[in-house]
């Protein structure tokens, strides 16, 4: 199959391509760069010289081959034995997933999210050797402030795609027009339609970088960074780098963990003395997710190409796989369709699989090995820029006031909301976009 970019494409090859699980959890379809064995790469200062720095039109078209294939996987599908719980302590239930899958081979329509996706403007250009597609709306009201905005796993620009009206047109959702944005939503290298690195070094920080990168080359010298899951990595990193024009960035997972409480949970011990009501049941959370919702991350972090295999080649794994997290991290009480529709939870579905990004993207939890909660090994006393923090109660823990006071130095913003989970732009959109406007409004003075 073949993504193709209205541009021409320049190349005539496709390339194909903590200790403990709390440590482990955080640690286009083809590249259109030639697939170079590493130890035969340019140099970085070859490469650079010869990149292609243009900002080329992209435009998404998925082979009808491809989803007759994707159909036909799904009608012979072998499914396991049922589960022997009457609940979801064994990952997901039979029942569940079969509805799921059942409706994706016969009534789910991918053409209709590349309609959606093809009436935004999108783009691909290239950075450090890899392509990065992003979407790219401008608002149309003057003065509008830069924002990108990272998605993380298992999400896609998809999760962020009902917040881009009320970001770049708040006065037609209740805003006024002074807190417009214009948006900027890359997938990140190695998932979705952007390309899939062949060598190793794509982690956070280099991401963080490439992101500079394309808002300057974007013309803009100020802007702000928002992230969740991956994508607040990736603004707590741009945040320590604090290249020149970030004004600041907003989280809505940060990295709070203290370290005396990380070392207690590594070791799997009860919550320590001395922590408040918040504090405890923050602990709580974590150490459910250390004991019973972290195996994925285990093997991402460990083994990202042998579960690969699987994902590549079975349409129900892939669903089962993304569906598991859909459950456990909205705030749906295990019951992701409350939250989400089955076209939505589908649609970020098959974009993993047009693009077989399930390996690719799985390195990047390879490449981190690190621990997104833990203030320390994140770093976040390093961000010498504003940080504005929005905790929604479906997150996988709820980030204590306390834990992130001491952990971001430069917090300038923290709210708790009442709605949303882990996926706070896909669930609430609006209730998102009011929080983007709340907390970047007092820089928008430095513009």
């Amino acid at each position: 199959m073949s993504i193709v970019s209205t541009a021409q494409i320049r190349h005539s090859s496709f390339a194909t391509s903590a200790a403990a699980v709390l440590g482990l959890f955080l640690a286009a379809a083809f590249n259109y760069a030639h697939a170079v064995p590493a130890a035969d790469q340019p140099s970085a200062t070859t490469r650079a010289a010869a990149e292609d720095n243009s900002i080329r039109p992209f435009h998404v078209h998925v082979p009808d081959e491809t989803l007759v294939d994707l159909r036909r996987r799904i009608a012979a599908t072998r499914w396991p034995d049922k589960e022997t719980v009457a609940d979801q302590s064994q990952g997901v239930q039979e029942a569940k997933i079969q509805t799921l899958v059942n409706y994706w081979g016969t009534d789910y329509d991918w053409r209709k999210t590349e309609a959606r996706l093809n009436a935004l403007p999108m783009f691909v250009t290239t950075i450090d050797g890899v392509d990065i597609q992003f979407i790219h709306v401008k608002s149309r009201h003057p003065h509008a402030l830069p924002l990108i905005i990272t998605h993380g796993w298992p999400g896609s620009p998809l999760e962020i795609e009902k917040a881009i009206g009320p970001l770049t047109d708040p006065m037609a959702y209740g805003g006024r027009a002074e807190d417009a944005f214009d948006v900027v939503i890359p997938s990140m290298p190695g998932y979705g339609f952007s390309g899939k690195p062949t060598g190793v070094g794509w982690g956070p920080d280099h991401i963080a970088r490439a992101w500079d990168v394309l808002m300057k080359r974007l013309g803009y010298k100020q802007y702000v960074s928002q992230g969740g899951d991956w994508g607040s990595v990736v603004a707590d990193a741009m945040g320590r780098q604090a290249p020149a024009g970030l004004l600041g960035i907003h989280v809505n997972m940060p990295a709070t963990v203290p370290p005396d409480v990380a070392m207690t949970l590594n070791n799997g011990e009860p919550a320590p003395g001395g922590l408040s009501n918040v504090e405890k049941a923050a602990y709580e959370s974590l150490a459910n997710l250390y004991k019973k919702g972290g195996g994925y991350a285990a093997m991402m972090v460990t083994r990202p190409q042998t579960e690969g295999y699987g994902l590549a080649d079975s349409p129900a794994g892939q669903a089962a796989w993304m569906y598991d997290k859909f459950a456990a991290w909205t705030y749906s009480g295990g019951d992701p369709e409350r939250s989400l529709s089955k076209d939505e939870m589908l649609d970020d579905i098959t974009l993993y699989w047009v693009t077989n990004t399930s390996t690719s993207s799985a390195r990047l939890y390879w490449e981190n090995n690190n621990n997104n909660f833990n203030a320390v090994e994140q770093r976040t006393a390093d961000i010498s820029v504003p940080v504005a923090v929005t905790v929604f109660p479906g997150e996988i823990y709820r980030a204590p006031r306390s834990w992130t006071e001491r952990s971001y130095p430069k917090l300038t913003y923290f709210h708790e909301v009442s709605k949303g989970g882990h996926f706070a732009a896909w669930e609430q959109p609006q209730l998102f976009a009011e929080e983007l406007r709340a907390a970047f409004r007092p820089l928008r003075r430095q513009q």
